[in-house]
């Protein structure tokens, strides 16, 4: 997503919300929260799925808790120098993180990390999820993913594919794809999905399994070919594209969920006050539609309903890439 895509999803929020969250009184917080704008920190590069979440949602959830929300990019180490923030903050409500699926990689791909998942942080609500769609620069002889499994077949170790990072989903679902089609790539990693996206804008890597809405302009726009989506449905934004499954790989499929947590100690009350806001929001028709124009789904869940699916998705993830053989960092 450039600038200026970037700059048009902020109106749009900016006129869908305004009117719609005007008489949404803050009533129900904690203690006078939230006393000062709210820091929502996005650990990947402008550009990514994550970040797409965080700028749609600033407006109107902002408007649902009285306060501004700051959204701040802080990239790095695949989501752990962002994490990391959010770990050491004061445990006030006044700095929230929104993060992957890729928290619960980075559990089995680091040796040791400067924070524990499950003690660290408290879930609030899942977000949203999307298909991913695995795209490749038009000047790629391959047509279609079979064609592209052929030619790096026929070419192993000679291709590239990207990553938003070490430890990401981008990184892990391509991984563990290349492995039930038997080929061999190189990996690339970056500090977001956006890097990723603009170094194969650039004909700089060969394919890159990307979150479906930021890769979605680029495919409409004809500067990416798209190969096939991640799950087990086409998606509705572009129901041309096949299912890996259809292109010859039965039974994979992946998704990327997005969800927002807070520091450990944040007071109860708080993060009640935070997910009320943040469930009335995502429930809201305008950013349902805002969503869906993005390959969204919102999916919004009590902190109790997230905190049981995020740790099952790390012990789940942390059995898969330790079965793929992945080494640790």
């Amino acid at each position: 997503m450039n600038n200026e895509e970037r700059t048009m999803l902020r109106k749009s929020c900016v006129s869908l919300f305004a009117a719609l969250f005007a008489s949404f009184a803050p009533s129900a917080a904690a203690a006078g929260y939230p006393e000062r704008p709210i820091r929502l920190i996005v650990p990947f590069a402008p550009g990514g799925g994550t970040d797409i979440n965080a700028r749609i949602l600033a407006e109107p959830f902002g408007q649902a808790l009285g306060q501004t929300i700051v959204v701040d990019n802080r990239p790095g180490a695949g989501s752990l120098l962002g994490t990391e923030i959010v770990t050491n903050s004061t445990p006030d409500g006044h700095t929230l993180l929104i993060n992957t699926i890729s928290m619960a990689f980075n559990v089995a791909i680091y040796k040791k990390l400067p924070f524990d998942l499950k003690r660290d942080l408290i879930p609030i609500s899942l977000v949203s999820d999307q298909p991913n769609i695995i795209v490749a620069h038009p000047s790629l002889r391959a047509k279609t993913f079979s064609e592209f499994v052929a030619l790096a077949r026929s070419h192993p170790g000679k291709l590239t594919f990207g990553s938003a990072g070490i430890g990401t989903g981008t990184q892990m679902a391509m991984v563990l794809l290349l492995m039930k089609v038997n080929a061999e790539l190189v990996h690339v990693p970056y500090k977001g999905t956006g890097p990723a996206l603009t170094a194969l804008l650039g004909n700089q890597i060969s394919v890159y399994l990307s979150t479906f809405a930021s890769a979605l302009p680029h495919v409409k726009a004809g500067r990416l070919r798209a190969y096939a989506v991640t799950t087990s449905k086409r998606a509705a934004p572009l129901p041309e594209v096949p299912t890996v499954a259809e292109s010859g790989v039965p039974g994979y499929e992946y998704a990327t969920w997005y969800g927002m947590l807070a520091p450990a100690g944040t007071p109860r009350g708080i993060i009640n006050t935070v997910n009320k806001a943040l469930v009335t929001t995502l429930n809201s028709p305008g950013v349902k539609s805002l969503y869906a124009s993005q390959g969204l789904n919102p999916t919004p869940t009590t902190p109790a309903a997230f905190a049981k699916y995020f740790r099952s998705e790390i012990d789940k993830w942390v059995g898969v890439v330790r079965e793929a053989k992945i080494p640790q960092r």
